[in-house]
Formats: structure tokens, C-alpha cells, sequence
């Protein structure tokens, strides 16, 4: 008996040790900053290097022509993010969980392996990014700043103690804020962007359609909508105060108004960011007939002669900071699906030993998306199968959240209000569309 209790501690002794290890020890602050959370972290994570080089390219090739998709897809993006949050929080278990306890294991396993393919073919992609962009401000191999990114992102992962960890997470959002700073180091025009951001001008050409394809297919990810719903049930977990909305609903008031800001604040911040990228391409690249970006290095390095070296450090700098998020962002969402769908303890809160298939997720896929960057496979090709792959599994996976938001075997008294479910089923829609194009113009 001793033995058994050594080697399998009970759930109370479980948990315990991950209240003592890794749980936050401070009380929540007060402030915009305190209740930020998940949320700002997804909608940071949503322009990884690889999503500044969609909106580099969109830049460089239309103008400020694309600026009103941002403020299109806001609403739509923060209504299914917060539909992804609120099952998180109900349940208190993430989406992949959800789908395991609640539909077929076919559909389940589908759904989590082309996730699986697509998170680590982007992660292949943001490596490779952060690795030029940093060999482009100090001389050094490339392939050795990929190695060092993709490891220190994999350790930092795994032996961080949860608290500090998120809070290092939601600092690399601010370095974002770069972007920022270069749309107003540059010689912009304001008015034009103001037009061109609130009164759409549609072209039915089909460069112009695809790159509509691509925005959404970047802004509307599946990776967004596992990380947010696991993270809010994590967050649940390891507060003992908290517990699923279903058990508690007397706190639901106050957790759902605080997921809303989060959600909203995030997402906001997110298509800002991409909106200012948008318009810094636009008013450098496209303005001196750079017409044709393919990564977001390639953005950094035109930018050097046209802009100068400020801005052109700014810009990679950004790319580096950000990547730092997205990583851990990628390779978490990995886990938590792969972990949920197949029942592991899952969790940056638990220590490493009480949850190894958990972090040994993480620390492969972050690998096998670092040994991309070593073998002869083009990076632009790459990341349009991840668009593919992340388009596919995103329809059916968003329709099927809007099934189990408005299932009370599922959410119990808290399904999704008719106006959220109202921009889901939009949001919906609009990404069927949006598929349905890309494979039309493949």
C-alpha cells in the first residue's frame, strides 16, 4: 500500500502539488490588465510571423485597399472566440474535450490530426521567420537562431511555473506594439486608410478575392479556438475559488462579463495590429512598386532602403517578439487536443512529471517544426497547405460549436444568447465561403 501511494498519489494530493508548483499564489489584481487573460493572449497569437507576412502581402500588393476586412472580421472573430471561451468556462474542459464526451471519436480524431498537421507546419514557418528576421539585424546562421528559438520556447513551456508563465505570454503581446510604431515612423496617409477602413471598395478581381481568402483564413484559425477554451478551463481549474459554470452559476455573472472584455479587448487589439501592418506595407512597399512579398522577412528586409534602419529593426523585431508567443501558442494548442481527445492530464499548470504525454506534445511538435527548417521544403508552399488544412478543419469544427452552443446537454442553462449565436452561424458562413474560394482559385 505504501508503494501504490507513493508512485499514484490521490487526486487531492494531485492537485495539492499543482496548487503549491505551479498555480498563480498572488490574489487577481485590479485593473484593465488583471482581467485580460486568454483572450489578449489568442488574439496576440493570431499575428504569428506567419500572419504578418499574409498582411505584409496584402499590403504590399493592394494599398490600403484590404483595410476594411479588419474592421469586417472583428466582430466575427471576437463572436467566436468568446463562444470557444464560454464552453471553455461552462464545462470546464476545452473544445476537444467537449467533442470526446459528446459526439463520435471518428469525428474527434479527424479534427485534431489535420489540426495536428497544420500547428506544426506553421510552427515550421514561424521558426524560420524568427531565425531570418533575427539574421537580418545580427550576422549569425540562421538555422542555429531556429534551433535556440524552437528549444528555449519548448523549455519555457514546460518548466515555467504557470503564473509567471502566462504573464510572460501576455507581455509578448506588447511587442506588437512595433507595428504601431512603424505605420506612424513612415510617411502614411491617414485619410486614405480612414476611407479606405470604413467604406469597402470590392474588387471581384481574383488576386483581390484570394487575398480576402487568405485575411480570413489568418484572422479565423482552429488553433485560436482550442488554445482560449483550454486555457479558460485551466484557469478554472487551478483557481480554488472557481468551478465550472455548470456547478457554479451563481458565478457566471461576473465570469462571463470578464470573458467578454477579454475576448473583445483581444481581438480588437489583434485586428488593430493587423490593420497597422496592413497600412506600414501599403504606404512603403506598395507605394514604391514592391508589389510581390512572400514572407515577412522579406517585408523586414525591403523595407531597410525605403524606410531606413529604424524602422526596418522595428519591423523585424516585431517578428521575433511575436513569434515568441505564437510558438508556445501553436505547440499548447496542440496539446491540449491531442490530450483532451485521447484523456490525458493536461496542462501548463501541472508539473511536468504528472502530465508527459502533455508536454512531450508540446516539446515534438515544436521540434518537428524546428526539423522543418531543415529539409528542402518551400516555405511559402508550406504555409499555403497549413491555409488548406486550417480551412477544412475549421468550418466543420466552428459548426460544430455553434451545435454544442445552443446544446443544454452540453452548455445546461448557459447556451449562447441569440445574438452571439446569430454572429457564429455569420462567422460560419462567411469561412464556408471563404473555402469554398480557395479551392475554386486553387
Amino acid at each position: 500500500m505504501f508503494k501504490l501511494r507513493r508512485h499514484f498519489p490521490s487526486r487531492h494530493l494531485l492537485a495539492k502539488r499543482i496548487a503549491v508548483h505551479r498555480a498563480p499564489r498572488q490574489p487577481p489584481g485590479r485593473g484593465l490588465w488583471s482581467v485580460l487573460g486568454p483572450g489578449l493572449i489568442t488574439g496576440a497569437s493570431d499575428d504569428d510571423p506567419s500572419g504578418i507576412a499574409t498582411y505584409s502581402q496584402v499590403g504590399a500588393a493592394f494599398g490600403t485597399g484590404m483595410c476594411w476586412v479588419m474592421l469586417f472580421t472583428f466582430p466575427l472573430m471576437a463572436a467566436i472566440q468568446e463562444i470557444s471561451a464560454r464552453i471553455g468556462r461552462v464545462t470546464g474542459h476545452g473544445i476537444a474535450g467537449n467533442i470526446r464526451t459528446h459526439y463520435p471519436r471518428w469525428v474527434l480524431l479527424a479534427m485534431v490530426a489535420l489540426l495536428l498537421v497544420a500547428n506544426i507546419i506553421n510552427l515550421g514557418a514561424d521558426l524560420g521567420a524568427m531565425g531570418d528576421a533575427l539574421a537580418l539585424i545580427f550576422p549569425g546562421a540562421r538555422q542555429a537562431y531556429v534551433v535556440a528559438f524552437a528549444v528555449g520556447c519548448a523549455a519555457l513551456e514546460t518548466f515555467s511555473r504557470y503564473e509567471r508563465y502566462v504573464t510572460l505570454l501576455k507581455w509578448c503581446s506588447t511587442f506588437l506594439l512595433a507595428y504601431v510604431a512603424t505605420a506612424f515612423a513612415v510617411d502614411t496617409p491617414w485619410g486614405q486608410v480612414a476611407h479606405n477602413t470604413f467604406i469597402p471598395n470590392f474588387s471581384f478581381g481574383q488576386d483581390y478575392v484570394v487575398g480576402i481568402v487568405a485575411v480570413l483564413g489568418t484572422t479565423i484559425t482552429p488553433y485560436c479556438f482550442f488554445w482560449q477554451s483550454s486555457q479558460e478551463a485551466e484557469d478554472e481549474r487551478i483557481d480554488p475559488h472557481a468551478k465550472p459554470l455548470l456547478e457554479a452559476p451563481e458565478q457566471a455573472k461576473a465570469q462571463i462579463g470578464r470573458i467578454r472584455v477579454d475576448t473583445y479587448v483581444g481581438m480588437g487589439y489583434s485586428n488593430l495590429i493587423s490593420l497597422f501592418i496592413i497600412v506600414t506595407a501599403a504606404a512603403t512597399l506598395h507605394a514604391h512598386g514592391i508589389t510581390d512579398i512572400q514572407t515577412s522577412a522579406q517585408a523586414a528586409e525591403a523595407l531597410r532602403p525605403i524606410a531606413g534602419p529604424l524602422t526596418f529593426a522595428l519591423f523585424a523585431a516585431g517578428i521575433i517578439g511575436i513569434g515568441l508567443l505564437a510558438i508556445p501558442v501553436l505547440a499548447g494548442s496542440c496539446a491540449y487536443a491531442l490530450g483532451e481527445a485521447l484523456d490525458w492530464p493536461t496542462g501548463l499548470s501541472r508539473l511536468p512529471l504528472d502530465a508527459r504525454a502533455f508536454y512531450g506534445t508540446i516539446t515534438v511538435a515544436t521540434l518537428i517544426g524546428m526539423g522543418i527548417n531543415f529539409v528542402d521544403v518551400d516555405p511559402v508552399k508550406a504555409l499555403f497547405w497549413s491555409a488548406v488544412i486550417n480551412g477544412v478543419v475549421a468550418v466543420p469544427l466552428m459548426a460544430t460549436m455553434m451545435v454544442m452552443g445552443s446544446a443544454p446537454k452540453v452548455l445546461g442553462r448557459f447556451t449562447l444568447p441569440w445574438g452571439l449565436t446569430a454572429l457564429g452561424w455569420l462567422c460560419t458562413g462567411v469561412m464556408a465561403v471563404a473555402v469554398v474560394i480557395m479551392i475554386a482559385t486553387w
